[in-house]
């Protein structure tokens, strides 16, 4: 369980307009120094919070005598500790937190009790297999977690302010509350061009591009396209709008309908040289 300091603790009378909490889960990948760089110069950026967080497995054997969980928590903070003094935090505040337990269950009770704006993972958090773009660990939060929205940062990927993203859906029916707030960060602080690509699927249904005033106000422009999945329209469409960032929505028949249904994605099935932010889903 966490001792966070009453600080934490948000007074949910007021909106927040601002990204304050992110949350860094961390594994063995050679490129976790550079993903964590990254992380400190986003979070530098918007002033907010990192919260970098190693998950370890919960392991007990009748009759031991040593506490195996004790060791590894150990050796995690350990893990941390060497992470975070490799990389320069300039002013940002890194909290680190080794914890045991299911990676999903504990990184949405990390959630819920930071208060987490946005998860940021790296593809391949353990993984070393080159043909893999998302790795177990990291197609599983995506996939699985239900939480905020998620950064997908590519290997060895340098900050810089994002000056072009390109949001595709099929249906731009939006039923959940705050599902754009993640959107609503990067346009207010970066003041990015937003293209809105809208795409007919065989699934379309009447009323799926009728785009509300809330997605409305953030988006540039708008254009419909034909295809047989977002992904494929997202092929159709990218160069000619040259994004430095690709937003797209996770849910049941969304942009990873069928690439997602394994937790491992392979790069021959899709890859990504740009961050990707998923959204949590609009419905």
């Amino acid at each position: 369980m966490f001792n966070f300091a009453p600080h934490f603790v948000v007074n949910l009378v007021f909106k927040r307009s601002l990204m304050k909490n992110i949350l860094v889960p961390v594994g063995t990948s050679p490129n976790t120094i550079s993903h964590l760089q990254y992380a400190v110069d986003f979070a530098e950026s918007f002033g907010a919070k990192l919260y970098v967080v190693h998950v370890y497995k919960v392991y007990s054997k009748a009759g031991t005598m040593v506490n195996l969980d004790q060791i590894l928590e150990r050796e995690s903070k350990e893990f941390l500790n060497d992470l975070v003094s490799k990389i320069d935090t300039k002013n940002v505040e890194v909290i680190t937190k080794a914890l045991k337990g299911k990676i999903i269950n504990t990184l949405e009770l990390v959630c819920k009790i930071a208060n987490i704006d946005l998860i940021m993972i790296e593809p391949r958090t353990n993984s070393v297999n080159d043909e893999v773009f998302l790795g177990e660990t990291s197609g599983k939060i995506i996939k699985q977690m239900n939480g905020p929205a998620t950064l997908i940062v590519p290997e060895g990927y340098v900050f810089k302010p994002v000056k072009h993203i390109l949001m595709a859906v099929k249906s731009a029916i939006i039923k959940k509350e705050n599902v754009l707030e993640p959107l609503k960060f990067f346009k207010d602080h970066f003041k990015p061009v937003v293209d809105l690509l809208l795409v007919k699927t065989p699934y379309h249904n009447e009323g799926d591009f009728d785009v509300n005033d809330e997605l409305s106000q953030l988006v540039d422009n708008i254009t419909e396209t034909e295809n047989a999945t977002t992904f494929q329209g997202v092929l159709r469409h990218y160069e000619s709008h040259n994004p430095d960032m690709l937003c797209v929505v996770r849910r049941k028949r969304g942009f990873f309908m069928k690439k997602w249904e394994k937790n491992v994605i392979l790069k021959k099935d899709f890859s990504s040289d740009i961050p990707v932010l998923v959204l949590s889903g609009l419905k």
